[in-house]
């Protein structure tokens, strides 16, 4: 099963969240953040066995960023 997923840092720390399951944790290393993202996400699949079957048939084709401009005020 592949994970997609953002992460960023946030007060010296990186925060990492998973796009389909929103499941979120973090790490002092992006390694550390990764490797607690599969421990939590494994652990919410337990919970939600049907959701690790969606997860295994999404045709996941890409990612890219999208920029939004402030409002002007």
């Amino acid at each position: 099963m592949n994970l997609h997923a953002v992460i960023w840092e946030e007060d010296g720390v990186y925060v990492i969240r998973e796009v389909f399951t929103g499941v979120t944790t973090q790490g002092e290393t992006i390694e550390e953040a990764i490797k607690n993202l599969w421990e939590a996400v494994e652990l919410y699949l337990e919970e939600f066995p049907e959701l690790k079957e969606e997860l295994e048939r999404i045709n996941f084709v890409g990612d890219f960023n999208v920029q939004i401009a402030k409002a002007l005020g």
